[in-house]
């Protein structure tokens, strides 16, 4: 009996007290099952690492122009008037059939195929309705890769994960669809443990230059590389996104600028562009090191099946290997320390341990618990986690990843080196004078977090009028005014953040920078405007303090009368768009920098500018715009 005319028969009476829902509605979604007005297409599922297909997603199109109704206004329709299930199963039958008749069973590829979760919870759903679809056309159920999508809000958790369980359990695999986009979030990756997971097309579009699209993406396809799961890019629709996309290592490509959906299975593949990724490598002894990965060293490694009797063998052979990473499909799945693992599994207690673990293997006597942290992760922060550990822990190595992928070791030893040589540099670049980091260290600063993807904002600040207050008033008033202004900077940049990543740089004369997280840099900047205003009567004395300004030369040697001293602030945003160099920022904060001195000029006061221009292509698109923002002591506010 058909699908859907078992469905009618069992909701006979579903329908009688329609109130809510339209049965025109209902009427129209049956009418598309009844009359086989549906059809389907398949888009090809891409490896990066050799164009291959991997799979294809299976879509319902309508035949025609039927009613001009698209696809998501079909389903929405049929959840409203609750005819959800005749559809999503007729969907599911087409899926399968297609794909038969195509020949995918003989192609190597898997067929991804859509379901909604509001089917579960329907009166009429019924466990085992996809075996026998699977069983009626032929085609292996480990074939069949079922996508839920995430956009639904999933009423009944419970109910939802016993029906994905009994899908895995007779064999199927199970993705996440549009994650991110919907409700569920993570609360739905932990509840069904997924075997893939497609980011939603949202935060791949236009990703080469939406940071924070870049960070969120970066950031799933790492935790997901962490617990096994396969990730999917769909919704590439140019080159640029496809290479940013390869870049981050994210193992399957979809979308438009690859191949549209087709109704011809054709099983080509695609070339996928080179991608140079800066990979981290150990630096020179007079160089500073940011990350951990730039001090990992590629350890040999050995695989969790490998007998007890090789590792020992291994670490006898070589008296310097004090660690061996346990590497299960390029992830460390646990390790093997030299010390402990001849103590409790060779010699053992009564001295019996390789005679009891002889005939086991490797992933019997690992130690799955160690500290696994990301190549692009700063050396403080590592420290930070390391004295977490608990003590009998402290001295073990540490595991570095890229992308969930194991990349090296570094030891104890090696970490402390190389904070305690950060520690030298810094000395050795201080200004003499307010005791900040001078320029190659601010640079240094912001290239690192320009390679971690770090969003930050740079506040370039200026004090105005510096030269004729320093002609007026003498150079030790000129320093005092220095050197008061760089502890307001760090005294405030503390109050504000403790954990590090904000830092003030003096970068020569009256000039200053501040690194700063997007959301505190305008409040950080206005309390220092504050309190380097508050302080003009030292800076001035009474008498010219009381009067509001000085008299000075200025640079064409003529008497001028000048306003007290002011600051501007110039800050650049890398929340709104990519920045590739910090030749290109340090050009963007100067010349934001010069309009706040030119709004200063014409207020007669501090004030500060941001930019949260987009930029495309190096050119200031239809959405740009400086905010500024005045300080509050001295100009009213907008």
């Amino acid at each position: 009996m058909p699908i859907r005319l078992k469905w009618e028969i069992e909701n006979k009476n579903r329908f009688s007290n329609i109130n809510d829902y339209s049965e025109t509605d209902r009427r129209r979604v049956l009418n598309m099952i009844d009359n086989n007005l549906l059809s389907v297409h398949f888009q090809p599922i891409f490896s990066s690492k050799d164009g291959a297909v991997y799979g294809y997603e299976a879509l319902t199109r309508i035949k025609g122009d039927n009613d001009k109704i698209s696809i998501s206004d079909l389903f929405l329709k049929a959840i409203l008037t609750k005819t959800i299930f005749p559809l999503d199963m007729q969907c599911r039958e087409n899926a399968i059939r297609e794909a038969v008749i195509q020949n995918i069973n003989n192609s190597g590829s898997y067929l991804f195929i859509n379901i909604c979760p509001e089917t579960f919870t329907d009166t009429a759903y019924r466990d085992g309705i996809t075996d026998e679809l699977a069983e009626k056309y032929g085609i292996s159920k480990e074939k069949i890769i079922l996508e839920i999508t995430e956009e639904s809000a999933i009423q009944n958790w419970k109910l939802f994960k016993q029906a994905i369980d009994k899908y895995r359990n007779r064999g199927y695999k199970i993705a996440i669809d549009d994650f991110g986009a919907g409700y569920g979030g993570l609360k739905m990756l932990s509840t069904i443990e997924p075997d893939f997971v497609k980011i939603d097309r949202h935060f791949i579009s236009n990703i080469e230059r939406a940071n924070i699209n870049f960070n969120l993406v970066d950031a799933i396809a790492t935790l997901c590389f962490r617990i096994g799961i396969k990730v999917i890019a769909e919704g590439i629709e140019q080159e640029n996104e496809l290479r940013v996309i390869s870049s981050i290592g994210i193992e399957l490509l979809q979308g438009y600028y690859l191949a549209k959906p087709s109704p011809v299975v054709n099983g080509r593949g695609i070339a996928i562009p080179a991608i140079h990724v800066k990979k981290s490598s150990r630096l020179h002894t007079n160089e500073e090191c940011h990350f951990i990965g730039d001090i990992a060293d590629k350890v040999e490694t050995i695989h969790p099946t490998a007998p007890v009797t090789t590792a020992s063998n291994r670490f006898i052979k070589n008296h310097e290997l004090w660690v061996l990473p346990v590497i299960e499909s390029d992830r460390a799945v646990g390790m093997l320390r030299r010390r402990r693992f001849f103590e409790e599994h060779i010699l053992g207690r009564c001295g019996y341990g390789m005679h009891l673990n002889a005939h086991k293997n490797v992933r019997h006597v690992m130690e799955p618990q160690f500290l696994t942290v990301e190549a692009n992760t700063l050396l403080e922060d590592v420290v930070q986690r390391v004295n977490s550990r608990r003590p009998e822990f402290l001295y073990d190595d540490i595991c570095v990843t890229e992308n969930g992928r194991y990349s090296g070791i570094v030891a104890i030893n090696s970490l402390l080196d190389a904070i305690a040589k950060k520690s030298l540099i810094f000395a050795r670049g201080s200004n003499p004078l307010s005791g900040l980091p001078g320029n190659e260290f601010i640079q240094r600063g912001i290239d690192k977090r320009l390679s971690q993807n770090i969003h930050f904002d740079v506040c370039y600040i200026d004090i105005n009028n510096f030269k004729p207050y320093n002609d007026h008033y003498g150079f030790e008033r000129g320093d005092f005014v220095i050197k008061t202004l760089a502890n307001v900077m760090v005294e405030h940049i503390k109050s504000f953040e403790s954990n590090g990543f904000n830092f003030a740089g003096h970068i020569g004369g009256d000039d200053f920078i501040i690194i700063a997280r997007p959301q505190i840099s305008i409040p950080l900047c206005e309390k220092i405007i504050s309190i380097f205003e508050s302080r003009r009567q030292e800076f001035h004395g009474i008498d010219d303090y009381k009067n509001g300004f000085y008299q000075s030369k200025n640079r064409k040697g003529e008497n001028e009368s000048f306003n007290l001293l002011s600051i501007s602030i110039g800050i650049v945003s890398t929340e709104v768009h990519r920045i590739y160099s910090y030749a290109q920022l340090a050009s963007l904060a100067a010349e934001v920098k010069h309009v706040a001195k030119t709004h200063s000029d014409l207020k007669s006061g501090s004030s500060i500018v941001r930019d949260r221009r987009l930029m495309v292509d190096d050119n200031v698109t239809e959405e740009s715009k400086l905010v500024f923002k005045p300080s509050t002591q001295s100009l009213p506010s907008y």
